[in-house]
């Protein structure tokens, strides 16, 4: 069986984010608003993603 993915997108700027939160981001491989990356749903990814929630859009694959 294949490996799940999940497709994260970047819907909102880090700019005026908190450091942490901008080098999260650039560690997911996002770098524009609207730039879309396919990772494995693992532990790790997962949580990457509930620290900057409220900048990325998440699809399970």
């Amino acid at each position: 069986m294949a490996e799940k993915k999940l497709r994260v997108t970047l819907v909102k700027s880090p700019i005026g984010a908190v450091p942490k939160n901008k080098k999260t981001v650039a560690a997911l491989g996002l770098r524009k608003i609207n730039s879309t990356n396919e990772l494995p749903d693992n532990g790790a990814v997962r949580g990457m993603l509930q620290q900057v929630k409220h900048m990325v859009k998440v699809e399970e694959l």
